[in-house]
């Protein structure tokens, strides 16, 4: 009778090994769960809403409103992870003889997370009903940073007898990618992969783990404590509405009109760092060109309302509310200024 054969030295060494390191990624991930479940509870805690949290049928949705006076501005924020934070340097100074409304999307910061698609239709949809259960009537100057301004542009063409006026805050224009990818000679759409595997793994704690010290230049503090707390849940929510962000813009793109609404434009125009070049994948040169473009895409947008007003700002990042929110403020100003003088 033949013998078995037996399992060297080294093939036993390697699967203790093997399990070993099995064994110490369960228990990392178990303490990052716990870890994190923690933080989650330590953020509502320490971190509360600012505003109300609105039911809007089975969800809700945090709406921030301030102040007194019409027409009431109406804030919506970029694709991203601040939500109603990203007024945090304008919303108390436009409050001040005003009504003004900052709000957290669906699954972003303190608003419930929502099942099925997220985008321009059904952001506007979501924002109508939050305003209409809230008890805030138009008229509405709607104000829209990046994304949020073909967000704005949706929400005017469904409910258009609302709107009486908008402020783009460098603002997504319908065609940039496309006009993006003819001058610089390559694709320019972002891919989601990483934030994909980012938010499938944020119940580990990795998310909390991976977060920069600091904040961004001009960002107040308390703008990236707050947004630091909620990073693990609101990545999801934004996740929802970047895949694919080409839907949203061509939605906004049906509807490049706004007849004689005052509409002031802005657009940051400062060089950009070699830091977004890298992460764009582009050189200076191709750096340059694609602010040309965003610059007459701009002004393309200028001209969808027959009293317009577009001004470049060349000391500003794409964050113009942080970098420049006196400017911000103005523009605002300015077009609800517009809207009191019209004729009634």
């Amino acid at each position: 009778m033949t013998a078995a054969p037996t399992r060297s030295p080294v093939a036993r060494w390697l699967k203790r090994i093997g399990l070993g390191l099995v064994g110490l990624i369960a228990v990392t991930v178990t303490i990052g769960a716990g870890y994190e479940a923690m933080a989650r509870r330590r953020a509502a805690r320490e971190h509360p809403p600012a505003g109300t949290l609105v039911d809007i049928g089975g969800r809700r949705i945090h709406l921030d409103c301030r102040g007194t006076g019409a027409p009431t501005v109406v804030f919506e924020a970029g694709l991203e992870i601040n939500g109603s934070l990203s007024w945090t340097t304008v919303h108390d100074s436009i409050a001040v003889g005003n009504r003004a409304c900052a709000y957290d999307r669906a699954g972003v910061m303190w608003s419930d997370p929502k099942d099925g698609p997220q985008n321009a239709v059904t952001v506007a949809e979501d924002l109508h009903a939050t305003l209409a259960a809230a008890g805030e009537a138009g008229p509405f100057v709607m104000v829209g940073h990046s994304l949020g301004g073909p967000y704005i542009m949706t929400y005017t063409k469904k409910y258009g007898d609302q709107v009486a006026g908008l402020v783009f805050v460098d603002a997504s224009h319908p065609e940039q990618e496309a006009r993006f990818a003819e001058v610089v000679k390559k694709p320019m759409t972002p891919s989601t992969t990483g934030i994909k595997v980012a938010a499938a793994l944020a119940w580990t704690g990795l998310i909390r783990v991976a977060l920069p010290e600091g904040g961004a230049p001009n960002v107040p503090a308390v703008v990236t404590t707050k947004m630091n707390a909620y990073a693990s849940t609101s990545l999801p929510g934004m996740l929802a509405e970047s895949d694919p962000p080409g839907a949203t813009l061509a939605e906004a793109g049906t509807f490049p009109t706004l007849g004689d609404r005052p509409l002031v434009r802005l657009t940051a125009l400062a060089p950009l760092p070699d830091a977004a070049l890298k992460t764009l994948d582009l050189t200076k040169e191709e750096g340059d060109r694609f602010q040309n473009v965003w610059k007459s895409l701009h002004e393309e947008e200028a001209s969808w309302s027959t009293r317009s007003r577009h001004q470049l700002v060349p000391d500003a990042s794409h964050y113009i509310q942080f970098d420049r929110p006196d400017l911000v403020i103005a523009a605002i100003r300015e077009v609800v200024d517009q809207v009191r003088q019209a004729p009634k």
